[in-house]
């Protein structure tokens, strides 16, 4: 860092407010990478200025308790750190997940792979030790370690062979679903907690379940939802998949089925919500409903290989809010109760609704969409715009009639050709080139919305988030 510089200037001085002194100050300036062109060169260089920010940051108290001039270096120093990672992910992205992917002859999901780096390079991304400790932070104590796992699967996203085998990492079934598969044979029915699979003729049901918070979605549920969906489309007596909400017990709604209220507020608001819960949830769960399984020998590239897939069905009742919203967008037969709606609360939650902004055009464009997102705006399902999403709606107490006559409409006669159909649709609507390059933009963007201030004051001012109680 070149001290006649004014930005070094400014953050000399930001350091020095916080009781910084000037021999600390040009030590951690001097550790600043100059890159060489060379990995392993640069991999160190790059790895002493994250240890000697990480020092300097564990000298500085908790955020709870930082003064503004020393939450204000804190910020300097984190924000330094994420420039040099930056600037290293964006010449070595491709080199580095070859690194811990063994040239790509291993698949590692994206929690996995993040895990892997901050063991292979240290100060890269947030290592166990970091990440316990900002998981024990409400949301507005933390320092936001996690935007650095953003930074790297973004731009590991951002490299087409690289975030190409990331997605079909993702989208290969779970270890721990493939074990339940001799309980789903035998009893024709899995209990997972959060959700619930079982056979209903030639369907295979999965239930979303939590009732307390009007089945919406965090750190207790997303392991469950997935599984379900795996094992519902590794069933091979089956030939259709539903989704649906449980009953919940909420006393407005006492009794009937909710499709989902999103994300979980309550637990984002306190902490309990990783960042990488955004990238597992939308390369694993939505898109293996989209998309189907991949198999590890094929590209789940439709032009190039296949993957093991069903056609979907939803019954949007009560309400499909933000993350549930985004779950319709790729089923293909939708049933809505007349009195159900669906919104996208991006604004006032202030973190970006999944894939929402790259599918919701293709059902109501642009516009409506840009409203939904950016203002809010509520689709009733029995109103013109909802008909747009939904496919069939009907009296709350016919919902189950409905599903009960879709379901025989796609099978009553085989549904040989519905994969190949459901390939050929997205071929020309969202190719998985298109898949990777949104969600390179995606990981990044989510990672500071996640962490950023702005989101804990809209949750205290839309949502009396700190009145709430767990």
């Amino acid at each position: 860092m070149n001290p006649t510089n004014p930005e070094g200037d400014d953050v000399r001085s930001a350091l020095e407010r916080a009781g910084f002194g000037g021999d600390a100050i040009s030590a951690w300036s001097h550790d600043r990478p100059v890159q060489s062109g060379d990995l392993a060169t640069d991999s160190d260089r790059c790895g002493r200025f994250w240890r000697s920010t990480a020092m300097l940051l564990g000298r500085l108290p908790p955020r709870a308790t930082r003064s503004a001039a020393e939450q204000a270096a804190a910020e300097t120093l984190l924000g330094a750190g994420r420039d040099a990672r930056e600037r290293f992910l964006r010449s070595y992205a491709g080199a580095v997940y070859d690194v811990l992917t063994e040239r790509r002859t291993r698949f590692l999901r994206a929690e996995a792979l993040c895990e892997r780096a901050a063991l292979a390079y240290p100060g890269l991304v947030p290592d166990r030790a970091t990440l316990e400790r900002e998981a024990a932070q409400p949301l507005r104590h933390k320092d936001g370690h996690e935007i650095d796992q953003g930074l790297l699967l973004a731009q590991v996203l951002a490299e087409p062979a690289a975030g190409a085998h990331l997605c079909h990492a993702m989208l290969l079934p779970r270890a721990s679903s493939v074990a339940r598969l001799p309980e789903l044979a035998r009893a024709g029915a899995v209990e997972l907690g959060a959700a619930s699979v079982r056979r209903e003729g030639r369907a295979s049901i999965v239930t979303l379940s939590n009732p307390r918070f009007l089945n919406a979605e965090d750190e207790t549920t997303l392991e469950a939802a997935e599984t379900a969906v795996d094992l519902a489309l590794l069933d091979p007596t089956t030939e259709i998949c539903v989704l649906r909400g449980s009953t919940v017990d909420h006393p407005k709604y006492a009794g009937r089925r909710v499709f989902g209220a999103g994300i979980n507020l309550t637990h984002l608001y306190l902490g309990r919500i990783p960042y990488i819960f955004y990238l597992t949830r939308d390369l694993g769960c939505v898109n293996k409903i989209y998309r189907g399984l991949a198999l590890a020998d094929q590209p789940p590239d439709d032009t190039r290989g296949r993957t093991i897939e069903k056609p979907w069905i939803a019954t949007a009742e009560t309400f499909a809010i933000g993350g549930h919203c985004q779950y319709l967008l790729v089923m293909d037969y939708i049933i809505a109760a007349r009195d159900a709606y669906m919104t996208l609360p991006a604004r006032k939650e202030g973190i970006i609704p999944g894939a929402a902004n790259m599918r919701l055009p293709r059902f109501v464009g642009d516009r409506i969409t840009r409203q939904a997102i950016l203002l809010e705006r509520r689709l009733d399902c029995d109103s013109p715009e909802g008909r747009l999403i939904c496919d069939a709606v009907v009296a709350p107490d016919a919902v189950d009639a409905a599903l009960a006559r879709a379901i025989d409409g796609f099978s009553g006669s085989g549904v040989v050709s519905a994969a190949g159909n459901r390939r050929a649709l997205r071929v020309v609507q969202e190719p998985l080139d298109d898949f990777r390059r949104y969600f390179a933009a995606y990981a990044r963007e989510q990672a500071y919305c996640h962490l950023s201030p702005a989101l804990n004051a809209n949750l205290e001012r839309h949502w009396n988030a700190h009145q709430r109680k767990i």
